[in-house]
């Protein structure tokens, strides 16, 4: 009898093969990391061959490593980086273009257009969120798939005749795993800006309004349910039961079922989303109405959702374009050696300001120097620019929902940071709580799939899963808090308009 489930983890920066027990203990792991390519400023790309390449790898590698065989894995799910957008060719599978990551900005003048007056009356970025729940910005899939469609010859036209596939990295791979099913899920669908978050089906004004041909795009299903079964390789027969986008793939993987109930994760960007039950709640302070998960038949749940673009990616920018560190894991040693910050802020403004701002224009700023200031200084404003950049999320959250949060559940790959874990809870004066399994993306990937085949029986039996591993709770006087914030905050007003 088959005894785990297994996830594909497919991040910005690497790609994961996690196997799980029904306990939620991880009993295998393999992860590679792919290429960052950067053609202009501000464009960021991936090569989908080498994710495809390296998603096999990890599979294989995992199972070797573990002992296991398909025969020992009832299922496997899917979590993806989300907004990323593909297109290829229904025929031959082959991508025509490398894929556009998240992060990248080269449709910010088609943002310009869609927000300006001379497109239609009521101009603005919010223009669409009744539909979308979603603002304009280079962010989202839609706009980049219309660049793509624009840009790559004879696109358009081969699109409108079905000759092509359109998908974000979840589709990708299940095209490829499944041999042709071209599907999204839900989570993944909210993210184009082309889904009607009501009805959960592509919305015909906003495919009119991107010019976005219907052919090329994906069936939506549910989060949990079978999809079809893996055609070949390692995991042949194996049924692919569940897809969930990243941040809602930690959502589930922390058991925030109950409407109040919020996470951050903490990767190359920052992701705070809060479950809001059966209704979405439109934000005005900023954040974004999503879909936290649809299980099988049962009703969609929505979220809102704070966007941060660069976290992790910060001390990866430390390391590698300025060469502070050799390694991430040393960023937290270089920070402590110095008692605070000595008055430096780093605003990760890279590729604009995502939420509560929304400031396309906005680029990274270094405030605050002096010739006191040290390398030391500059890793620990790393760090702690993260969880000034989360509480600007919580207070635009906490607005909205009416709900104070007493306490965070965190993930990701940041939270083995004490020195960050202990500011974040100093910063909100708040609990900060991590969780026994603190690879929570991997992990809801997983109960999505099981669910969808019995392997866990309902979200009760996920709950009894989740554990705490420990609790930071705040000790900073409120005094130095609000001096810190109010210092922080006039570091990111210097970040806005720096792009014309």
């Amino acid at each position: 009898m088959s005894r785990f489930i297994g996830a594909i983890d497919q991040g910005t920066t690497s790609t994961r093969f996690m196997v799980f027990d029904h306990a939620g203990n991880t009993i295998a792991s393999a992860q590679q990391e792919h290429a960052q390519i950067y053609p202009r400023p501000g464009w960021v790309e991936h090569a989908p061959l080498e994710i495809l390449r390296n998603t096999e790898a990890v599979i294989a590698k995992a199972l070797a490593d573990g002992g296991l065989t398909s025969r020992d894995i009832v299922a496997i799910g899917i979590t993806n980086q989300r907004e990323t957008t593909l297109l290829w060719d229904r025929r031959s599978s082959e991508p025509l273009h490398n894929a556009l990551v998240w992060q990248d900005t080269r449709v910010d003048p088609l943002v310009a257009y869609f927000s300006g007056e001379n497109y239609s009356a009521g101009a603005g970025k919010d223009r669409f969120r009744s539909i979308t729940g979603l603002p304009l910005a280079s962010y989202f899939s839609g706009l980049k798939l219309r660049w793509l469609l624009d840009n790559i010859p004879q696109a358009r036209e081969r699109a409108m005749r079905g000759e092509l596939c359109f998908g974000t990295v979840d589709s990708w791979l299940v095209w490829h795993l499944t041999g042709g099913e071209h599907l999204t899920d839900v989570t993944n669908a909210s993210r184009t800006q082309l889904m009607n978050l009501a009805t959960l089906q592509w919305d015909q004004e906003m495919l009119t309004a991107f010019g976005i041909p219907r052919e090329v795009l994906p069936r939506i299903v549910s989060s949990s349910e079978i999809y079809g079964v893996v055609k070949s390789g390692v995991l042949a027969d194996v049924p692919v039961a569940g897809i969930l986008g990243d941040q809602q793939a930690a959502l589930t993987g922390q058991t925030c079922f109950s409407p109040g109930e919020a996470k951050n994760t903490y990767g190359t960007g920052c992701f705070l989303l809060m479950n809001t039950g059966e209704k979405p709640v439109a934000s005005a302070a900023g954040l974004l109405t999503t879909v936290a998960y649809q299980f099988g038949k049962a009703p969609v749940h929505y979220a809102l959702e704070g966007s941060i673009a660069i976290a992790g990616a910060l001390v990866q920018w430390l390391r590698d374009n300025l060469g502070v560190i050799a390694s991430s894991n040393e960023i937290e040693a270089l920070a402590a050696s110095v008692e605070d910050n000595g008055d430096v802020y780093i605003v990760p403004a890279f590729s604009g300001l995502y939420a509560p701002y929304w400031k396309d224009h906005a680029r990274g700023v270094i405030a605050g120097l002096t010739r006191y200031a040290n390398k030391a200084h500059l890793a620990r404003a790393a760090l702690e620019a993260t969880a000034y950049q989360t509480r600007d999320v919580i207070a635009a959250m906490e607005q909205d929902s009416n709900i104070r949060l007493s306490a965070l559940r965190v993930d990701g790959g940041m939270v083995v940071n004490e020195l960050l874990m202990q500011f974040q809870a100093d910063i909100l004066d708040a609990q900060v709580v991590r969780p026994r399994v603190t690879e929570t993306t991997a992990l809801g990937a997983a109960y999505a799939a099981g669910l969808a085949t019995g392997y866990w029986r309902n979200i009760d039996e996920l709950r009894s899963n989740w554990g705490v591993q420990k609790t930071w709770s705040p000790r900073m006087s409120k005094t130095l808090r609000g001096e810190l914030y109010s210092s922080w905050q006039k570091a990111v007003t210097r970040s806005f308009g720096w792009k014309e």
